[in-house]
């Protein structure tokens, strides 16, 4: 009993500091979305590649949605839209925030910097071998001004955050922590993953090819807890992006599944690199 309230407290910890976090993300999403389109319009390759990857440092699924958007208008490259998908950390970066904020920060800014290589790489290997990107692209529909505060809570604090975040956030979690636990107390975890931390990172860059947050949240705290280096979290975070591919996958399956084929060879390559020298 008393290791299932410390569980949950830590859980309610959690979750509030991401709670806060997912708004005021939302609401700097709601101000500036407008302006963006107009911003990359006439943008040059690598203004792309740079802007792309720091939108999808945006901790949350705005991010992966945003560029996913640019892509579909014709605004972004493939490249560009693949290299902010290596940046994306989705939901999983506000638990990242509030259990070890400063490897975080870290964490996200050397995605930042592989996400503008991989953009420009995979534009150049796109164009080398001619493969057609956007065949079934549709315009993402963009949803209007918001009318007045009432409509933002109602729409966007409970209708997004709450209702379809927060509460998975909480559970995937309060899980990750109970899986964590009971395998330092009884499977011995801590033994297993520092015999097989390479079995790790391959399993990492697996299940981030589930388009979904949550699945993430066990290597994070794997990585929390000390149990995993920094070059396994580093492969799933490239491989994974939240919920930022969901739309992209009603949009073209295609160019989804050559995304994730290209970031998940990222992940794998510059996860290997990074494990073989010790981090």
């Amino acid at each position: 009993m008393e290791t299932l309230l410390r569980l949950l407290q830590e859980t309610v910890q959690i979750s509030l500091l991401v709670a806060i976090m997912m708004i005021l993300v939302d609401l700097l999403n709601v101000f500036s979305r407008r302006k963006l389109e107009s911003f990359f319009k006439n943008a040059n390759k690598f203004r792309q590649y740079f802007f792309a990857s720091l939108i999808g440092t945006i901790p949350g699924c705005v991010g992966g949605f945003t560029n996913v958007s640019l892509y579909i208008h014709g605004i972004i490259s493939f490249g560009a839209l693949a290299g902010s998908m290596v940046a994306v950390s989705g939901d999983e970066a506000f638990v990242m925030l509030a259990m070890f904020p400063k490897k975080a920060i870290i964490l996200f800014a050397v995605l930042f910097i592989i996400g503008i290589f991989s953009g420009w790489l995979i534009d150049a290997f796109v164009k080398k071998y001619k493969i057609a990107t956007c065949e079934n692209c549709e315009e993402m529909v963009v949803h209007g001004h918001e009318a007045n505060i009432k409509h933002y809570f109602i729409e966007h604090i409970y209708g997004h955050i709450i209702k379809k975040h927060l509460w998975k956030i909480a559970l995937w979690t309060f899980g990750a922590l109970a899986i964590i636990e009971f395998g330092l107390q009884y499977l011995h975890l801590d033994k297993f993953t520092s015999q097989y931390k390479i079995v790790f990172l391959f399993v990492g860059a697996l299940v981030g090819l589930i388009p979904e947050s949550g699945p993430h949240l066990i290597f994070v705290t794997l990585f929390a807890e000390g149990l995993i280096p920094f070059s396994v979290l580093l492969t799933s975070s490239i491989v994974q992006d939240g919920h930022g591919m969901i739309p992209m996958l009603s949009y073209s399956l295609s160019d989804s599944i050559k995304l994730k084929f290209f970031n998940f060879v990222i992940g794998i390559t510059i996860g290997l690199l990074l494990f073989i020298i010790g981090f």
